[in-house]
């Protein structure tokens, strides 16, 4: 084991870099919904219906002559500020999806290599957990337009799969959901027993394909 600074790192036998199974990354969801028009007035018309059932928008302001019009054009701003906030949910989901499913294809890489198979052992130190896989990526630099790789897994943990925007409330896709992502993945990350060691990112080498 090698420590530098606050981290510990795996060490790992031999000199050669260590080939990881593909990082594969489904295309964007905001990207299949613009293609098909139909779908996307849909998801703008729950959206509008969310401002509507929330009571988003405060008319009180207005003059009665204006009203109608510039209440329309209000939720309609606001419906599709929640849709942008939508999609970026969804893609971040994406993402969290595809780093898990990575990391599980990852891990069978550890058991059949004798070499790395130890660093998998809770009961063995130094040893890498599952959050390893993560901190591996973010070393390498890998990063997404959809937030952190971090958050991106938490919304992977909070939802299995991604529900439709009916399902949201206003205030989760404008503020909640960065806090619930952080706490899902920060409790997901404290179930590897301590102390866990990183893994050194110029020993390994993995593609990222975009499907």
């Amino acid at each position: 084991m090698q420590v530098f600074g606050t981290r510990k790192w795996v060490e790992i036998p031999g000199s050669d870099t260590l080939e990881l199974p593909p990082l594969l990354v489904n295309g964007k969801h905001d990207g299949r919904y613009k293609a098909h028009p139909e779908k996307l007035e849909r998801v703008v018309g729950l959206a509008a219906n969310i401002v509507e059932s929330e009571e988003m928008i405060d008319d009180g302001t207005l003059p009665v002559t204006m009203m109608e019009a510039e209440h329309e054009r209000r939720k309609m701003d606001l419906a599709l500020n929640l849709v942008d906030q939508y999609f970026l949910f969804l893609n971040q989901w994406n993402w969290g999806d595809s780093i898990l499913s990575w990391i599980r294809q990852c891990e069978t890489t550890f058991e059949l290599n004798s070499n790395l198979r130890p660093f998998l052992r809770g009961d063995v130190w130094p040893h890498a957990g599952r959050k390893s896989f993560v901190d591996l990526l973010r070393d390498k630099d890998v990063k997404s337009d959809s937030g952190s790789l971090e958050s991106a897994v938490g919304m992977r943990l909070t939802f299995r799969q991604p529900p439709p925007i009916a399902c949201f409330s206003n205030q989760f896709l404008l503020y909640l959901n960065g806090t619930v992502a952080t706490t899902a993945y920060g409790t997901w990350a404290a179930m590897n027993p301590d102390p866990v060691s990183s893994l050194p990112p110029e020993r390994f080498r993995f593609d990222i394909v975009t499907m």
